[in-house]
C-alpha cells in the first residue's frame, strides 16, 4: 500500500505542476485521494480541450461565413457585369441578382470544389479547425483588402495558396500531382476562353449571320448543357446528384424504350430544341428586346454556376471539421456559405460590378453574349473535375477575348494596364496566400490552449 501511495504521489506531482491546479503545495497522498485527484485533474483538461475546440471551430465558422461573404461580393459579382456594361441590367438590380441565384447555385453545385480544398491540396494530414481557421482568414483578408482598392482578386488562387500554407504548417506533404492538374487547368483557361470568345463575338458580329439564326443555336446549346449538369437537389439512382434530363427521362421510362441510353441525350437535345424556339420566337418579336433578354438570363445561369464553382472556396477548409467534429452532412455547410454568398452578393458586389463592366472593357450586347457561353462552359468543366477556379479569372479571360473583336486597347476596348496589373495580383495573391496562412496558423498554435 505504501509503494502504490508513493508511486501516486509521484504521478500527481508531474500531473499538478503542469496544470492550473498546481499551487506549490505539495503533501503525499493516501491511495483514495490521490485517485480522486487524478480524476478530477482528468476531467478538467477534457473540459478545457472541449472549450477550446469548441472556440476553435466557432470562430472557422465565422470565419467561413466572412470568407463567403467575401466570394459573394468579389468572385460572384463577375458574371453580371457585361451585362451592366450593356446596359441590360442596372448595378442595383445585379447585386440582387447576384445574391439570390449565386447562392441557389452554392447549394446546387458546390459539394465537388468544397471536397478538393477540404481533402485534396495536402497529404499525410486531416485538416483541423485551426488550420481551416487560419486558411479562411488569410485568404478572406487578401480578397477583402482587393475589393477596397477596386482590384479583384482572384479567390482560387489565393484560397489555393492558403489552404495549402495551413495543410503544411499542419505537416501535410504537397499533393504535386493535384497541383500540377489545377495549374494546367488555370492556365488553359485564358487560351481556351479567349479563343472561345472572340470566335463567338466575331459571329455574333458578322453582318452576314442573321441574329435570328446565331443567337437561337447559342442559346439552345446552353439549354442543352444546362439539362445536364448535376444538381444536388435531384435525385439520381446510382450517384449523389441527378440531372434535369435524368430526372425527366427516369419519369417517362424512356430508358425501357428502344432508345436505351441515349433516351438522357435525348431529352436534353429537346430542352435544347424548346430553348432554340423560345429565343427565336423572341428575337421575332423584338430584336434588341430579345438580344437584352438573352443577355440577362445567360448572365443569371453564369451567377448560378459561379455560386457552385465559388461556394467551396470558403467551405473546403471546414469540410473535415463537420465531418469530423460536428458529425454534421455537407449540404450543412454550402447552406452556410450560401448564405453568406447571398448577404456579400448584396451589401458589396456593386462596386466591383461596375469595376470589371466598365474599367476592362466596355461591350455591346453581342459580345456581352459571347463572354457568357465561354465562361458557362468553363466552370462547368470544374465543377465537374472538381478544380477550384476564379470567377474573375474566368470572366476577364472572356472579356479580353471579346472586347478584342471590334476594339482595341483604347477606352472602347481592353484596359492593356489593368490587365497585367491583375494578373501580377493573381500570382502574388496564391504565393503570399500560402507564406501568411503558413505563419498564422503557426502563431494561433502558439496561443495558450490552441495548439
Amino acid at each position: 500500500m505504501a509503494a502504490e501511495a508513493n508511486e501516486c504521489y509521484r504521478q500527481n506531482q508531474l500531473c499538478l505542476f503542469g496544470s492550473v491546479a498546481y499551487r506549490g503545495r505539495l503533501r503525499a497522498l493516501s491511495v483514495p485521494e490521490c485517485h480522486t485527484d487524478r480524476a478530477q485533474l482528468i476531467q478538467n483538461k477534457r473540459t478545457t480541450s472541449m472549450s477550446s475546440l469548441v472556440g476553435i471551430v466557432t470562430v472557422a465558422l465565422v470565419a467561413s461565413l466572412f470568407m463567403s461573404f467575401t466570394v459573394g461580393a468579389n468572385s460572384n459579382s463577375a458574371p453580371i457585369a457585361p451585362a451592366v456594361g450593356a446596359n441590360a441590367l442596372s448595378t442595383l438590380r445585379g447585386a440582387l441578382l447576384v445574391g439570390l441565384v449565386a447562392a441557389l447555385g452554392a447549394v446546387a453545385q458546390g459539394g465537388s470544389i468544397s471536397e478538393t480544398i477540404g481533402h485534396g491540396l495536402v497529404t499525410g494530414v486531416t485538416i483541423t479547425p485551426l488550420a481551416a481557421t487560419a486558411t479562411l482568414l488569410t485568404a478572406a483578408t487578401l480578397i477583402t483588402i482587393g475589393n477596397s482598392r477596386g482590384y479583384p482578386i482572384p479567390s482560387a488562387f489565393t484560397v489555393t495558396g492558403a489552404a495549402i500554407g495551413a495543410g503544411v504548417a499542419l505537416g501535410g506533404g504537397f499533393a504535386v500531382g493535384t497541383y500540377a492538374e489545377i495549374l494546367g487547368f488555370w492556365f488553359a483557361i485564358p487560351v481556351v476562353e479567349g479563343v472561345l470568345a472572340y470566335g463567338l463575338a466575331w459571329l455574333l458580329l458578322d453582318e452576314t449571320v442573321p441574329d435570328t439564326l446565331s443567337i437561337p443555336l447559342l442559346a439552345g446549346g446552353v439549354g442543352y448543357a444546362l439539362a445536364n449538369v448535376q444538381l444536388s437537389f435531384l435525385p439520381a439512382p446510382h450517384s449523389e446528384q441527378g440531372s434535369i434530363a435524368g430526372v425527366l427521362t427516369r419519369q417517362l421510362d424512356l430508358a425501357a424504350t428502344g432508345i436505351g441510353e441515349a433516351s438522357t441525350a435525348l431529352v436534353g437535345g429537346v430542352i435544347g430544341l424548346l430553348t432554340i424556339v423560345a429565343v427565336y420566337w423572341q428575337l421575332r418579336r423584338d430584336v434588341t428586346t430579345g438580344i437584352n433578354r438573352m443577355l440577362v438570363a445567360l448572365a443569371l445561369v453564369v451567377v448560378f454556376t459561379s455560386g457552385g464553382s465559388q461556394v467551396g472556396l470558403a467551405t473546403g477548409p471546414l469540410e473535415s471539421v463537420f465531418e469530423s467534429s460536428l458529425g454534421l452532412p455537407s449540404l450543412y455547410l454550402l447552406g452556410l456559405g450560401g448564405l453568406g454568398i447571398l448577404l456579400g452578393g448584396w451589401f458589396r458586389s456593386p462596386r466591383l460590378i461596375q469595376a470589371v463592366a466598365r474599367e476592362y472593357a466596355s461591350l455591346g450586347p453581342k459580345r456581352s453574349i459571347a463572354a457568357f457561353i465561354p465562361a458557362f462552359l468553363i466552370a462547368q468543366v470544374a465543377i465537374v473535375l472538381g478544380y477550384p477556379i476564379s470567377f474573375n479569372k474566368v470572366m476577364i479571360s472572356s472579356i479580353v477575348g471579346a472586347g478584342l473583336v471590334g476594339g482595341s486597347s483604347s477606352s472602347d476596348g481592353v484596359s492593356a494596364a489593368k490587365t497585367g496589373y491583375t494578373v501580377g495580383a493573381w500570382i502574388a495573391s496564391m504565393v503570399g496566400g500560402g507564406a501568411i496562412s503558413f505563419a498564422l496558423y503557426h502563431a494561433l498554435a502558439a496561443l495558450p490552449g490552441l495548439g
